[in-house]
């Protein structure tokens, strides 16, 4: 290889390093100066520097809480959802955008300062008709420029109103996923909470058929029963121990279905071993309140509403901004040059230049096209309007519904209470007839599994008015911590 091209590389390679460096330190200068000036027109949302909360809750969540290892409540469970949930982080960043937006429609009102600086060198030798005269000339040269816009047709404004609007509609999707997916873990963990409550039933009644079936034997052994009557109590026995295990299965299940639901890594589900917490006070309060009433509280405060009604102004904006592109504005321009404008050439004569100027534009004729700009404008008004009457029906349509089903689930829970009760009688006096002699197995196992399905019937009763109640809570857009 020559020296040439070592040479030759050595360079190429010291130039490369060069630029490699020179891009490193500008990202990093330009990083710091992003730092420094994050938000200088302080169009972030306070919830963005403040932890975030439930709608119907005043404290914000608790996300700095450690994952619990053992015991897993409503709360928690909630809270670790909401706090690491990937769509609420996606819904988040959407706010942040949006808040950018606003930023850059109120920067519009500031003035553009921009400067810049050349220098140039010219080398020329012009031939005499004894010797050559060699000229080389140095010039260094800069300006700076100001350029305001004085008055427009309103662009301005409805940008900044759009933007606005825009940004509380962000806020309030971002309430609404909140609720979405506080609804979701809320039946999750009321689903597991159902299925403990089954595998612990079955696990008594699995105790029940067992003492059942030792008494049996007793009574057989005194001459007052007969094998039949054991037999039929080992066949109690071992359906219930069956039922107990698929009860179990159902249980881990949920579980596992409680842990996807809260997003929690794959690399988790193994590790944890949660149990959920024991059934709390149930009460009725929240439907004291008329239907009436509920309706006007989700017209008020529903998320999803409030997004869609600012989404449709947001609409009526674009289209000020539309008919505004049309109409005259005003500039004002002052500009500095030394030694020459940019892009000229090399001047010999050292010069200060200071322009000053006002310009008005006023557009004529485009075509057209402003008419199907602003066309196009009156019709996504005209689709975001159509799309909120259709959420508001949804809505309302869920809500009397959810009324419905939560006064209905409410009616059932105090009745499955005085069944379950008077069940439990009855195998209370059956079982001291039984192992008196007095009563035989069919009796026994009939009574039995009479309390089956009265302690089916709470826990589906239970789980009904759970599920009622927060939907009805979420349906009016007022679910939170608090109403748990």
């Amino acid at each position: 290889m020559s020296v040439e091209r070592i040479v030759g590389g050595a360079k190429w390679a010291l130039l490369s390093m060069g630029l490699a460096v020179s891009t490193a330190q500008a990202g990093l200068w330009m990083e710091q100066v992003t730092t420094h000036f994050s938000d200088p027109l302080f169009s972030q949302p306070e919830r963005l520097s403040t932890a975030k909360a439930m709608p119907g809750d005043a404290s914000p969540l608790d996300c700095d809480a450690s994952v619990p290892t053992q015991k897993l409540s409503l709360t928690e469970a909630i809270q670790l959802a909401l706090c690491r949930h990937p769509q609420i982080r996606v819904a988040a960043a959407s706010i942040r955008r949006q808040a950018a937006q606003l930023g850059e429609s109120r920067a519009a009102y500031l003035p553009v300062i921009s400067m810049g600086a050349s220098q140039q060198r010219q080398v020329a030798q012009q031939p005499d008709s004894q010797f050559t005269v060699q000229t080389d000339r140095k010039t260094t040269s800069h300006f700076v420029t100001l350029t305001w816009r004085l008055l427009d047709g309103g662009g301005r404004h409805a940008s900044h109103s759009m933007a606005r609007s825009l940004l509380d509609a962000a806020v309030a999707t971002h309430d609404a996923e909140l609720q979405r997916l506080f609804s979701l873990v809320t039946a999750a963990y009321f689903d597991a909470q159902t299925a403990r409550a089954n595998h612990d039933f079955r696990a008594t009644s699995e105790g029940l058929a067992r003492q059942t079936l030792d008494a049996s034997k007793r009574l057989e052994a005194r001459g007052m029963g007969s094998q039949s009557q054991t037999l039929q109590a080992k066949v109690a026995l071992a359906k219930a121990e069956l039922e107990r295990v698929r009860a179990r299965g159902v249980h881990e299940k949920s579980l596992l279905a409680l842990q996807v639901t809260m997003a929690l890594p794959a690399s988790q589900w193994a590790e944890r071993s949660w149990d959920i917490e024991e059934d709390f006070d149930e009460s009725a309060d929240d439907l004291q309140q008329a239907l009436s009433e509920w309706v006007t509280l989700a017209t008020r405060q529903h998320p999803s509403l409030r997004a869609a009604r600012l989404e449709a102004d947001a609409a009526r904006d674009r289209l000020r901004i539309v008919q505004s592109e049309g109409l005259p504005t005003l500039d004002f321009t002052q500009s500095r040059y030394v030694n020459g404008r940019p892009n000229q050439g090399l001047s010999s004569s050292r010069s200060r230049e200071t322009v000053t100027g006002v310009t008005l534009n006023i557009p004529l004729f485009e075509g057209f096209s402003r008419t199907y700009k602003v066309s196009a404008a009156r019709a996504q008004i005209d689709i975001q309007e159509a799309e909120l009457s259709r959420l508001e029906a949804q809505v309302l349509s869920e809500i009397a519904k959810a009324h419905a089903e939560a006064s209905a689930a409410l009616q059932n829970l105090q009745s499955s209470t005085a069944l379950l009760d008077a069940s439990r009688e009855a195998l209370a006096h059956v079982r001291r007839k039984f192992e008196a002699g007095v009563a035989d197995i069919s009796e026994m196992l009939q009574v039995q599994a009479s309390l089956a399905d009265a302690q089916q019937e709470r826990i589906r009763a239970v789980s009904e008015w759970r599920s009622a109640r927060l939907r009805l809570l979420a349906n009016a857009g007022v679910a939170g911590l608090a109403a748990l």
